[in-house]
């Protein structure tokens, strides 16, 4: 195997980290933003359909989602390091 192969796998790898930890990161916000709709918003807004409601709402989302998915993506991390304790 030569270098150019090495270097040319690795990208490949690196790439598919990327779009995994994309795809997750989205869905993650996806979910909460999902979440989120059982939140009752009178509490704390007068008009809880407002413009400025919903753009609390998507902000929220997007950081409790980014939260999550960097949970989940340590967690699978994580997990795949195991394999170096057993051996």
């Amino acid at each position: 195997m030569g270098i150019d192969q090495m270097v040319n796998d690795a990208q490949t790898a690196s790439g598919t980290i990327a779009l995994f930890s994309i795809v997750v990161n989205l869905f993650s916000i996806v979910f909460v933003w999902y979440i989120l709709q059982e939140l009752k918003l009178d509490v704390f807004f007068k008009f809880p359909r407002s413009p400025k409601a919903r753009m609390f709402q998507v902000v929220l989302a997007v950081v409790i989602g980014h939260g999550f998915a960097s949970f989940i993506l340590d967690y699978w991390n994580w997990t795949k390091l195991l394999q170096y304790f057993v051996e």
